[in-house]
């Protein structure tokens, strides 16, 4: 006779969860911060403890459960409105029913956002070896918040609706840090702050049952989650990241429409196919981003230096300089394909006429980058906005500055002495940001910095690296 297969609730009824979850909220008088990304698991875990608290008698429900989600401000659209939604019909119905639930959004600091980093200092688009956008953009908002709550309330319980088996390595730090005799564990990184995964156990098809089981307490519909996972092909979905174990949400339909670190992106590529073929512009800048990767690709559109100055060039058995951020050039690229981008999908009949791809912040915060660190004193980020969207007030600058035809006249005398524009430029960057400074103690060592960086041209390291390739036995 054929083994049944493993399910939570051949063992546990809801009501066993129920009264789990209630001795974890007593014993442990804390407040909760739970995680929801708007998934099947996320849903399944809040909806266990709304109404395992509801149970409970209202003086008992006096510790705050804070559910909080993750915008990184390039979000899948449908899953950012999706997911509004929620969190207000969450907040509405725990006033009603006066329960402890308080919902909030977190966002990366204007400094950490997507396109302040690939488009204002030219990262590449992401990648497995090189994923910086995940702590900048996930793991430090959400920390940020767990540590405000940490000092605020002493310490926090997160909640969390991972499932054993999704990740191996989240497996195993789980089971490190789990607290003996405890249903919690010490977070890995956060003091004060333990974990409790009340879904750990679930199947995914454990998690669809519950789902579909039980309606949802604050009024949505459970059916709708159903229909959003049906139309993506992808696979999974994207929890509150909070350490860097957690795997990459490339190929989640609750990840960023941006994600260059799979090589497809099926969700979206399955939103575009039910009907959502407003974002086939979204999905065409992704897949341009995703170019960039090509190796060939790399001479033409990023910079010989790396970003602190350096020239990197591997002399192994691959011999080959190791290319830094996109240059200047690109970059301008990539923000008039972007808002181009975004002007296309505003005449869609389906989309938001006032969707907003880049923040008005990020384009300053952009603006700032390149006319400090990348000598953009042509000033571009207002000239490339004009003529794509239109005229638009910018932040007025009162300090001393450069302009196009200075820069002009610098590059002229560069040429005629045989020395980097790109150097003086620079010196004169440093000098003009600490003017009117009163201590200008830091000015020496930052001018001592740009001197000690690789100011060789791309011929000079091209040639180093062609002698490298020529000395290579055969």
């Amino acid at each position: 006779m054929a083994e049944s297969p493993y399910s939570i609730f051949n063992s546990r009824t809801p009501d066993d969860i129920h009264r789990e979850i209630q001795e974890v909220y007593l014993e442990n008088a804390r407040p909760w911060v739970i995680g929801y990304s708007g998934g099947k698991d996320s849903t399944t875990a809040l909806q266990l403890i709304w109404y395992a608290l509801a149970e409970l008698p209202p003086e008992q429900r006096k510790y705050p459960v804070y559910v909080i989600s993750s915008d990184t401000l390039v979000e899948t659209p449908v899953i950012v409105s999706y997911i509004t939604n929620t969190l207000e019909r969450i907040a509405a119905t725990a006033r009603e029913q006066k329960m402890p639930f308080q919902t909030d959004i977190v966002r990366p600091k204007i400094d950490d956002t997507f396109w302040v980093n690939l488009i204002g200092r030219g990262y590449p688009a992401p990648y497995n070896r090189f994923r910086w956008c995940t702590d900048r953009m996930k793991i430090r908002p959400a920390n940020k918040f767990v540590l405000d709550r940490v000092a605020e309330h002493g310490e926090v319980i997160m909640v969390l609706g991972v499932r054993r088996g999704e990740s191996a390595t989240r497996d195993q730090v789980l089971s490190l840090h789990r607290m003996k005799d405890s249903l919690l564990s010490r977070h890995t990184t956060l003091p004060n702050a333990f974990v409790y995964t009340p879904v750990v156990d679930f199947t995914m098809e454990d998690v669809w049952m519950y789902l579909l089981s039980n309606a949802s307490p604050w009024g949505g519909d459970n059916r709708q989650l159903v229909t959003l996972y049906r139309n993506t092909s992808a696979q999974g979905e994207c929890p509150l990241v909070v350490d860097e174990t957690t795997p990459s949400c490339g190929n989640s339909r609750f990840g960023c429409w941006t994600c260059t670190v799979v090589k497809k992106d099926k969700a979206m590529e399955g939103l575009i196919d039910s009907g959502e073929d407003w974002m086939q512009p979204l999905l065409d800048f992704r897949d341009f981003l995703a170019e960039t990767q090509e190796p060939e690709k790399k001479p033409e559109i990023r910079e010989h230096r790396r970003r602190n100055g350096q020239i990197t060039i591997l002399n192994n058995k691959n011999n080959k300089l190791v290319h830094g951020p996109y240059t200047l050039e690109f970059c301008k690229e990539l923000l008039r394909r972007l808002l181009a981008t975004q002007q296309q999908v505003r005449k869609e009949d389906k989309a938001d006429p006032d969707i907003k791809l880049i923040t008005d912040s990020e384009l300053e915060e952009i603006r700032k980058i390149w006319r400090t660190e990348r000598q953009d004193w042509e000033d571009t980020v207002p000239q490339i906005y004009a003529e794509i969207v239109g005229e638009r007030d910018w932040v007025v600058d009162d300090r001393i500055s450069f302009d196009e035809k200075d820069k002009e006249i610098l590059a002229a005398l560069c040429n005629e002495k045989g020395v980097p524009v790109t150097l003086v430029a620079k010196l004169l960057d440093t000098e003009r940001q600490m003017d009117g400074m009163s201590r200008r103690a830091k000015i020496q060592s930052q001018i001592d910095e740009i001197f000690h960086e690789d100011w060789r041209s791309e011929e000079e390291a091209r040639n180093e690296l062609n002698k490298l390739m020529s000395n290579d036995p055969p």
